[in-house]
């Protein structure tokens, strides 16, 4: 078999020619095969061939019919998922034409114009109001890329989820109206510790791959020559023509034959039991399970799940549902697989004569998994995510709250850490509601310890010391507000600062001021919708942008030995402030003090994977250098990209290592600190105007705060009160 000459390449490197990664060839295949699957997201390292496997796999999708004229491409014979122009004409007066599946990057700095469409300028000029297709548009019948999706901005996140949940895009602005389909499969890269996923967006990807350089030296050698040969395309065709044109060969017959494929009940049970026990939220799993299983019978040409596929489809479905506590390492995909089918007594080389066998009614299983999805939601299909809380999504305008409220119903289906009971000390109970976690060195199994100890230098005159659970502290209801550095009304609660002109996300556009630049395309749009010949006085209109205010927060924490609960508290905090860390784009650092100096023991991240991994275990030392922990936190402050930044000192009072006078040396770094953070707090272990406590409050303009009373709301409101007061500069000294 020989390659069509005839079909256009999309990708210079051929799908069969990419190095290993297969894990992340079969997923585009599972999503290729199966229509209803939503999408994959691919997370690991950049450089592993993610966008050129995307490119590849377009390159053996069966072309597809159009309508010529259709700025949406929609299917002639499809009237059901045609726009309204298409619906309106007789098929007969249709112009089709054969294309290739489209494959549509949407770039991060896309302005949501650009995704969703606008009122055309070139055609408002002309006098006439017609709408311009945007990215949504190009991408309907085909596959959407965002590489780095993980980093998108939420208002564009938030236009994905919308037109996922319905697959049609309204767009209503400009005094135009316009709704059109907007069917596509979501492929989106990642690299975890940039940042994680908004949950909402996460669960709509039915799979999951995770990709890593390829280690074998040969691998790599081979990698280095095909990417050599790439640009030569008369020896790659050679070479890969006959994979290629198999590989779309069967693509081909999978794809026609997806509807034949059926799922027998006994693999319909399973994959409920196989979910319930992964504790997932929702139905989604289950039925991205059912649906990857019959892709992966059908790519293997059988008419029939079986047991194989089944386990296959759970490894891509799965792991990016699991929850994992702070501090735990996430539950292993590949050993929840184990236990689930060793319990069934299926052995892999009976599970096609085992399920031929069944005394199974095929005549129900023949549309495969879509059968069950019409029982939860009748009428028409959507993105492949049929479940109740898919209406409630699109009520929502596609805002999921998935990640909130399901904590406290998994403690129940969690089991305790094993090193729960001894490793904490009897006067510290777990008093978080999202269940403490103790730590893993105390589990007698764990192997992790030496490992995470490594990780974290010392500094002279310091000694390694565990801090047992990292959960914040409860706050008594009776505690008055003040007190706590929390306002009334909404405290934490932070607004998007949008403003007329200077640098943002364009999110509307009003009447000009002459405030800011006038926004020509706008104005011309406004002239055209009134019907205007010329732009007049009163059309002009000028972009009002929203800025990000994304915070950076430091935490600056004592590490003596004497501050240990200190450091438990101020850790179990960081979690709990990254957990929502994704809403506001915030990163969080943290600057252990103690011995002879500072250390940054955690990098600005967004990452709950990067942070639990670099404090799982934290240094303590027999002195304090206080003066040090505030100009190290000043210069991690000073280093980040941020409009706000916040520094959290956890601190006693007492500093016994410095420079000179210990005084003076923490007057000049609260200075330091002063001139770069917009807020900072001091959190008092002790006594409040003990020691230099009240140094630093005078010199950094600093609020404080009992230790016992901090909490993730107190640092959120401290932004929260920095935003809202248009501080965005420096925080000034109290006169």
């Amino acid at each position: 078999m020989v390659a069509d000459p005839a079909i256009k390449k999309l990708s210079s490197m051929p799908f069969p020619a990419i190095v290993g990664q297969d894990d992340l060839k079969q997923v585009l295949l599972l999503a290729a095969a199966h229509d209803d699957l939503s999408g994959a997201v691919i997370t690991g390292e950049k450089g592993t061939a993610k966008s050129t496997a995307v490119r590849a796999l377009v390159d053996l999708l069966p072309e597809q019919q159009a309508v010529a004229d259709c700025p949406y491409g929609c299917a002639p014979d499809d009237p059901a998922s045609q726009c309204e122009d298409c619906r309106a004409r007789d098929r007969d007066d249709l112009t089709v034409e054969t294309r290739q599946v489209p494959l549509v990057t949407l770039p991060l700095g896309a302005t949501r114009d650009r995704v969703v469409g606008t009122l055309s300028v070139e055609d408002a000029m002309a006098g006439d109001a017609e709408f311009d297709p945007g990215l949504l548009a190009a991408a309907n019948r085909g596959i959407l890329y965002v590489d780095e999706i993980n980093l998108l901005d939420d208002h564009l996140v938030d236009v994905l989820l919308d037109a996922a949940a319905s697959g049609v895009n309204t767009v209503e602005r400009d005094g135009i109206s316009v709704s059109h389909p907007a069917e596509f499969t979501l492929i989106g890269t990642m690299n975890p510790e940039e940042g994680d996923l908004r949950p909402q967006l996460r669960d709509r990807f039915d799979l999951q791959a995770t990709v890593t350089g390829c280690q074998d030296l040969a691998d790599r050698v081979d990698i280095i020559d095909r990417a050599l040969a790439e640009g030569d395309d008369e020896t790659v065709a050679t070479e890969y023509g006959d994979a290629v044109a198999d590989l779309r060969e069967s693509l081909r017959v999978a794809r026609e034959s997806i509807d034949s494929v059926s799922l027998p009940t006994e693999f319909k049970q399973s994959i409920a039991e196989l979910c319930t026990e992964a504790g997932v939220d929702g139905h989604r799993a289950d039925i991205a399970t059912a649906r990857a299983a019959i892709a992966s019978a059908a790519l293997d040409g059988r008419p029939k799940v079986i047991e194989s596929d089944v386990q296959a489809a759970a490894r891509y479905t799965l792991p990016h549902r699991l929850k994992s506590q702070p501090f735990e390492e996430p539950p292993d995909p590949e050993e929840l697989l184990d236990d689930h089918f060793d319990d069934e007594d299926t052995g892999g080389e009976d599970d096609a004569e085992s399920t031929d066998d069944s005394d199974v009614d095929e005549s129900g299983d023949a549309e495969g998994a879509d059968s069950a999805d019409e029982n939860e939601e009748a009428g028409g299909s959507d993105d492949g995510n049929n479940s109740t809380r898919d209406d409630e999504a699109a009520d929502n305008g596609g805002r999921d709250t998935d990640s909130e409220g399901s904590d406290e119903n998994n403690q129940s289906k969690d089991p305790a850490p094993s090193g729960a009971d001894s490793g904490s000390d009897s006067g510290q109970a777990d008093t978080s509601e999202r269940g403490g976690d103790s730590d893993d060195g105390d589990d007698p199994g764990s192997t992790e310890s030496d490992d995470e100890t490594e990780g974290t230098p010392l500094v002279p005159g310091q000694q390694r010391a565990g801090v047992g659970d990292a959960t914040a502290p409860d706050i008594d209801d009776t505690v008055d507000e003040a007190d706590s550095g929390e306002n009334s009304g909404s405290p934490g609660q932070r607004s998007h600062q949008q403003q007329a002109g200077g640098r943002g996300t364009r999110v509307r556009t009003e009447p000009a001021t002459g405030e800011a630049p006038v926004d020509a395309a706008a104005s011309v749009r406004t002239a055209a919708s009134r019907g205007h010949n010329r732009v007049e006085t009163d059309d002009l209109q000028q972009s009002v942008r929203e800025c990000e205010q994304a915070a950076s927060i430091v935490f600056a924490v004592d590490a003596s030995a004497s501050m240990t609960p200190a450091m438990e508290t101020a850790k179990g905090v960081v979690l709990e402030l990254l957990r929502d860390a994704y809403e506001q784009r915030d990163e969080v650092a943290f600057v252990a003090f103690g011995g002879d100096d500072a250390e940054v023991l955690l990098p600005p991240t967004r990452s709950v994977s990067l942070a639990a991994r670099h404090l799982k275990s934290l240094p303590t030392g027999d002195r304090t250098p206080l003066p040090a922990g505030l100009s190290t936190a000043a210069t991690v402050l000073d280093d980040a990209d941020s409009s706000l930044g916040v520094a959290v000192i956890i601190t006693d009072g007492r500093a016994n290592v410095a420079d000179g006078s210990p005084t003076q040396a923490t007057r000049r770094a609260a200075e330091q600190l002063a001139g770069v953070a917009t807020a900072v707090v001091v959190v008092a272990a002790g006594t409040a105007g003990r020691g230099l406590i009240p140094t630093i409050v005078e010199v950094a303009g600093a609020e404080t705060v009992p230790l016992s009373k901090l909490s993730p709301q107190v640092v959120t409101t401290a932004v929260a009160q920095a935003q809202q007061a248009g501080d965005a500069g420096p925080s000034q000294p109290e006169s």
